[in-house]
């Protein structure tokens, strides 16, 4: 694998559905899901991967304590009636993977009704990580499934937070890639797209969404969320500047320009905390099919800490 050259990036203007991305919405209507465990700079509790089957909402997420003291130590999927309150079904912990640490899982539900968790793991001692894949029958099996590397990254390149979707019968990822040849600027990112006809062998197409020179996402973006909106394919994304908002990545929408790439939406970022350095990331959402989108987001705290939070917005299919 190779990250390739950032393609031209046409400038768009953001589609109508994307309405509800500005203004004080995310905040009047937004509750607190998940909290860390301890309430310090560097302790997060987010990275949502979100599933709602049948009228149950499932959810992965990273737990993460500061550096030095564990990092990202488990992965957890949790279970609501209401998309609010959350009751863990399965965990997995770094240990399990060999890894230094954990980052955000993905969470999906085949058409054979089959379960897998994609987990994003550090390898100790380096600034490289590798995507590995569990699988069960049920949720809760995920916690005891045997792991399956699917993609190892490199010398060369980390891979990690894929977001994976099921399009017309194939399977598209969007990954996090990491140049390692710096050692010193490892935090450098795109977002590279992927293909596959069972969701285990990929076969990377290119780079999907790449910073620009001199915006706010310069330094590095990564695709949070992939979805439809009216006939569109489009994303939210994290991006930042500079090395220094590195964990305080703010939030950017890019619409799909073909073959699963993206162009980012100008006059971002659309979404940013109130805490802090304003970091808001790691945004995904589900169609209620009401009328109405619930969103997940982590965002910072004055603490430092990292919670994560829930909001229902407008936008989205109908009920039939």
């Amino acid at each position: 694998m190779t990250a390739s050259p950032a393609p031209h990036q046409p400038v768009v203007e953001p589609p109508a559905g994307a309405a509800p991305l500005t203004g004080d919405a995310w905040w009047e209507g937004s509750v607190v899901v998940l909290e860390p465990a301890d309430p310090r700079p560097g302790a997060w509790a987010g990275g949502p991967s979100v599933v709602l089957h049948d009228g149950t909402w499932w959810l992965a997420v990273r737990l993460r304590r500061p550096l030095g003291e564990g990092r990202g130590y488990a992965n957890v999927v949790l279970r609501s009636e209401d998309g609010v309150t959350f009751t863990p079904v399965a965990e997995v912990l770094r240990t399990a993977f060999g890894a230094e640490s954990l980052e955000r899982p993905a969470l999906v539900r085949t058409p054979e009704g089959r379960w897998r968790l994609y987990v994003s793991c550090a390898t100790p001692g380096t600034k490289h990580w590798r995507v590995d894949l569990l699988e069960a029958d049920d949720p809760a099996g995920l916690a005891t499934a045997p792991a399956t590397t699917v993609l190892p990254g490199s010398d060369r390149l980390a891979v990690k937070d894929p977001v994976v979707r099921l399009v017309d019968g194939r399977w598209h990822l969007w990954a996090s890639v990491h140049p390692l040849e710096d050692p010193d600027a490892t935090d450098r990112m795109t977002t590279e797209h992927a293909t596959s006809d069972d969701g285990v062998a990929w076969t990377w197409h290119g780079t999907a969404l790449a910073g620009r020179p001199g915006e706010w996402d310069a330094r590095g973006v990564r695709v949070a969320t992939v979805l439809d909106v009216d006939g569109a394919p489009w994303a939210l994304y994290d991006g930042r500047a500079t090395a220094d908002e590195n964990w305080e990545e703010r939030t950017g929408l890019a619409v799909g320009v073909g073959d699963g790439r993206f162009a980012a939406v100008p006059g971002g970022p659309f979404l940013a905390g109130p805490h802090g350095a304003g970091g808001l990331r790691y945004v995904d959402v589900a169609d209620v099919g009401d009328g109405t989108r619930r969103w997940f987001f982590e965002v910072a705290r004055p603490d430092g800490a990292h919670e994560l939070r829930t909001v229902v917005l407008p936008g989205g299919s109908q009920a039939a």
